[in-house]
């Protein structure tokens, strides 16, 4: 079966082609095509509320080109969500439905706690440690998704507003970070600590960065090792010498500092970065709807079926508002 999923975020729009294979145990994912368009809308949206008209014709453009690739791959199903910036833009359902008139593509814009749930559906504790207490993590340009699991079940899923570009556009205040920092204290406290499930195009770019092996984990100290060699490099450093594309060089810090942050307020020393996202989610949503829709009951999936593709990011400059902090 083929399915398509597309990705609307503050930093990137994706597109995922995705290939599922019924086995004997557990389903196989394979990522047949990952297409990646920078076209950045928190720059506009963090900032004035609005997508400017350049940057909604770019992702018009984009998606009508998304929806002739996905016909031409011979996608089944499809699904097509937008996360914080398109939900924080005043004028986001305009753009979704000028979308819809020109490329015929149905784009949902999500709330953070809905983003939250379509993560979670990778199921990725499953190849690390259902049997304990963890947490799901995504960063984005815009916000924060975390869930709480134990046992291999989502007890609490929340949406924070500290993302890499509202940090580097100076909109977190030390303030805005208690919050996250409350709940993740209160969630985890008394249940040990937590094995941390990282997901996002920086986690994986720094994972690379890490020279890991798959299904290794990354420590505080290697993480900060990671973001220590970052920041001292500039901006265009990063692009020349460590091969960063340019709309990651300057996101990938502050990243780092909000997953250290994380680490630290949680206790945890075990950060497993599977290369997962909410792209990635929404195949495993349609996989599990077909089944459905054919009368299967669908067992739960999880990481340990599916074949990672390595997607070559790119890197970016500034740092903001600091987080690791007591």
């Amino acid at each position: 079966m083929k399915f398509a999923a597309i990705d609307i975020g503050s930093n990137a729009v994706k597109l995922l082609l995705a290939r599922v294979l019924d086995t004997d145990t557990v389903p196989y994912f394979k990522k047949e095509s990952f297409v990646r368009m920078p076209i950045r809308l928190g720059d506009d949206v963090f900032s004035t509320r609005r997508i400017s008209q350049g940057k909604a014709e770019a992702l018009v453009k984009t998606m009508d080109g998304f929806r002739l690739l996905i016909d031409a791959y011979g996608a089944i199903e499809y699904m097509a969500c937008a996360t914080s910036a398109m939900r924080d833009a005043e004028n986001g359902e305009e753009i979704a439905a000028e979308i819809r008139r020109v490329t015929g593509i149905e784009l949902q814009i999500v709330d953070g706690a809905r983003e939250a749930q379509i993560i979670y559906s990778n199921h990725a504790e499953n190849a690390f440690d259902s049997e304990g207490v963890s947490l799901y993590v995504d960063v984005g340009g815009g916000s924060t998704e975390v869930s709480f699991m134990k046992k291999g079940v989502c007890l609490d899923s929340r949406s924070f507003q500290i993302g890499t570009i509202r940090i580097l556009q100076g909109q977190i205040a030390a303030d805005d970070w208690k919050p996250m920092r409350t709940w993740l204290k209160e969630t985890v406290n008394g249940s040990g600590s937590p094995v941390i499930i990282g997901s996002g195009g920086n986690i994986n770019k720094v994972f690379r960065l890490a020279r890991k092996k798959d299904g290794k984990p990354l420590t505080q100290k290697k993480l900060t090792t990671i973001y220590e060699m970052l920041t001292g490099f500039s901006y265009d450093q990063r692009i020349r010498l460590l091969g960063l594309r340019p709309d990651r060089a300057d996101v990938i810090v502050p990243a780092c500092e909000i997953f250290l942050s994380i680490m630290k307020w949680t206790g945890s020393d075990t950060l497993y970065v599977p290369q997962i996202g909410l792209s990635d989610g929404l195949v495993h949503i349609l996989y599990e709807r077909t089944l459905l829709q054919q009368g299967v009951r669908p067992e739960p999936t999880g990481a340990a079926g599916a074949e990672t593709v390595v997607e070559d990011y790119p890197e970016a400059s500034e740092t903001a508002a600091g987080p690791v902090t007591d």
